[in-house]
């Protein structure tokens, strides 16, 4: 598959929405944090199956706004996972030519993980290829509201013609400023919506949704998306 794949364009920017690690653990009568660990390896096989077809952008949702309000324990779990993979997969990233960057209010991790977070990213500063994008303690409502009110308190440095505010000028005050929208949006488990993931950015997003739990999602899955993406017929709303 990945031969034909490779004869065709491949999309400039896959989101994946990973879900289903809590049902992957109560499957096998494991705590939840077990479901978290095991998506590890998911998203080494989604990062380098992507690196292998040339993809420009990869954003993963890893954490919503939402999942402040789990336990503590989870999410003090949540993060001592995020901490590990930053600094065990670095140098993988590294030798994949990845960069990173992050989109959400990463202001809110704690300071440990801030900091393991920035030093990762200034270890891959180099790197030239696939743009990795964590969403971390992200929101798409968040988001839009940021971007208002930054174009609110540019407006009080200097006004702003409201001839100037159109589409293209709120996009540039968006997390996501500079990164193309995502063409593929991949959600795991079954699950049937958008959960407040890139709501800007996914207006014309092609979706893709398969039964498998997270942490059984390997590179076939990714390749099969991007198959059944090149298969189909993009309108953007005209009519052909």
């Amino acid at each position: 598959m990945l031969e034909q794949i490779l004869k065709r364009p491949v999309p400039h920017h896959i989101a994946i929405i990973m879900d289903g690690n809590g049902r992957w653990a109560k499957r096998r009568g494991l705590p939840r944090l077990m479901g978290h660990r095991a998506g590890r390896r998911s998203v080494r096989e989604a990062v380098e199956g992507a690196v292998e077809l040339g993809i420009e952008v990869l954003t993963l949702y890893t954490f919503s706004l939402e999942n402040w309000e789990r336990s503590p324990g989870e999410v003090k779990g949540l993060m001592r996972i995020l901490e590990q993979v930053l600094r065990e997969e670095r140098e993988s990233l590294k030798k994949n030519n990845v960069q990173l960057r992050t989109i959400g209010h990463v202001d809110l991790l704690p300071k440990q993980s801030r900091e393991i977070l920035a030093a990762t990213q200034e270890f891959l500063s180099k790197s030239t290829g696939l743009t990795l994008v964590l969403a971390l303690s992200y929101g798409g409502r968040a988001e839009i509201v940021d971007a208002a009110r930054r174009i609110v308190a540019a407006d009080r440095e200097q006004r702003i013609p409201l001839t100037r505010i159109d589409e293209e000028f709120f996009r540039h005050r968006l997390d996501t400023n500079g990164l193309p929208d995502p063409d593929l949006l991949i959600r795991t488990s079954g699950e049937l919506r958008i959960s407040n993931f890139l709501l800007w950015q996914a207006a014309y997003s092609e979706f893709w949704v398969t039964d498998t739990l997270w942490p059984d999602f390997r590179r076939k899955h990714l390749y099969q998306a991007v198959y059944d993406f090149q298969n189909r017929s993009r309108r953007f709303g005209r009519a052909h």
